[in-house]
C-alpha cells in the first residue's frame, strides 16, 4: 500500500491486474505478488514486484510498516500488506502486460467521497465494501476492505449510505467481456504509456 503526493493531493498506487489471469482478472489491486525464494521477506517481496508490474524504484520507498498477515481463502494465500511512503516518486508505468493492464494512482480524496462508497454484493451472498471510481473502474473485494478498514482506523471515513449496494458483475469475477473497457482517468501522470492498447 503506496502513499504518494500526486498532483491532486495525496494518494495511492493500484495496478488494474491483465484481463487475462486465471486468478482476479482485471481487478483493481496494490502491486504484489508471491514470495520468491530469493525474496528477504514481505517487504523485499512487495517492492520487488512493484518494480517488475510497474517500473516503481524500490530506492525511493521508505517503508513504515506491515499489516498483521491475513488469509486469503479465494486465493489460498496468505497476505502481508507493506505500507510505503514515496519519498522521491519515479516513473511508472506497464512494465508486465502479462500481469498489469493498467497503472492508476487514485487520489485518497476521491476515496474518501461518499458519493462514490457502496457494499457490494457477490453472487454467492458475500458482502463488502466497494469503490465505483469516477472513470468506471470498481474497487472491490480484499484491496477495497483494506483501503476501507484503514480509513475506518484512522477516522478519515465520511459517513456513507451502506445500504447502497452494487452487484458484483460476472467480468469482475471471472474476467470476459472485459478486454474493451476504457483505461481508467486515473493513469499515472508521470507514466510512459506507449499509444494504443495497455
Amino acid at each position: 500500500m503506496l502513499f504518494g503526493e500526486g498532483p491532486q493531493g495525496p494518494d495511492l498506487l493500484f495496478t488494474e491486474r491483465s484481463h487475462t489471469m486465471r486468478s482476479h482478472p482485471g481487478q483493481i489491486s496494490f502491486p504484489g505478488g508471491s514470495l520468491d525464494p530469493e525474496d528477504d521477506g514481505p517487504v523485499a517481496a512487495a517492492l520487488r514486484e512493484a518494480e517488475e508490474e510497474c517500473g516503481l524504484d524500490p530506492s525511493g520507498v521508505d517503508v513504515f510498516g506491515a499489516l498483521p498477515e491475513i488469509w486469503l481463502p479465494p486465493s489460498n494465500f496468505a497476505v502481508t500488506t507493506v505500507l510505503g511512503w514515496w519519498r522521491e516518486e519515479s516513473p511508472v508505468r506497464i512494465v508486465s502486460p502479462d500481469e498489469v493492464h493498467a497503472v492508476l494512482r487514485v487520489p485518497i480524496d476521491v476515496l474518501l467521497d461518499p458519493a462514490i462508497r457502496v457494499t457490494m454484493v457477490h453472487p454467492l451472498g458475500f458482502r463488502g465494501p466497494g469503490f465505483l471510481l469516477p472513470d468506471g473502474g470498481v474497487l472491490w473485494g480484499f484491496t477495497a476492505g483494506l483501503v476501507s478498514r484503514l480509513f475506518d482506523h484512522v477516522g478519515w471515513t465520511r459517513p456513507w449510505d451502506e445500504g447502497r449496494e452494487q452487484p458484483v458483475e460476472e467480468w469482475m469475477i471471472v474476467g470476459r467481456g472485459n478486454e474493451d473497457r476504457p483505461i481508467p482517468a486515473y493513469p499515472v501522470p508521470n507514466s510512459e504509456f506507449p499509444e494504443g492498447p495497455r
